[in-house]
């Protein structure tokens, strides 16, 4: 089934705190730079885009569930980033609200759907974090993106 939905604006990245999931590692200690501008311009360069209408072909999610994720603010809570500890791009992927019972957007939702969209949202932030990987490869000769695989490992030091 694919979505008939406008893809939303690509997350803002800048101002963002440590990730969720992110523990600095002795050699990284210092090395603070996610790179997140570089990939918040991929994103807005199309890799976003690219990325939502991919996932749309495919992901159980219907328009109204598309909405409410809309306007929770989910699809502007993705963070994408450059782990120096693990050398690779990653993400952050939003959940539902643990209050969504509560809410009025999303007291229609019963456990399972909310388990659906989560699981799509995850989806959604693999296949954009692999477009972007494309977008990284396709950058590999020197560019303005000079933070690619084994790169970040030089400016750290």
């Amino acid at each position: 089934m694919t979505l008939d939905v406008a893809v939303p604006e690509s997350p803002d990245l800048s101002n963002r705190g440590m990730p969720r999931e992110f523990e600095w590692q002795e050699e990284t200690l210092g090395s603070e730079d996610f790179y997140r501008e570089d990939i918040e311009d991929l994103l807005e360069e199309g890799a976003w885009k690219e990325g939502f209408n991919e996932w749309a072909e495919y992901t159980n999610l219907d328009e109204e569930q598309v909405r409410i994720v809309s306007d929770l603010g989910l699809f502007q809570a993705f963070d994408f980033y450059w782990d120096p500890t693990e050398d690779r791009l990653r993400f952050d992927a939003p959940t539902i609200p643990d209050d969504w019972r509560e809410r009025d957007s999303t007291e229609s939702l019963d456990s399972s759907t909310v388990s659906m969209i989560d699981g799509s949202l995850d989806d959604l932030g693999r296949t954009v974090q692999e477009v972007l990987e494309d977008y990284l490869e396709r950058n590999d000769e020197p560019s303005e993106y000079d933070w690619g695989e084994g790169t970040y490992g030089d400016r750290g030091e």
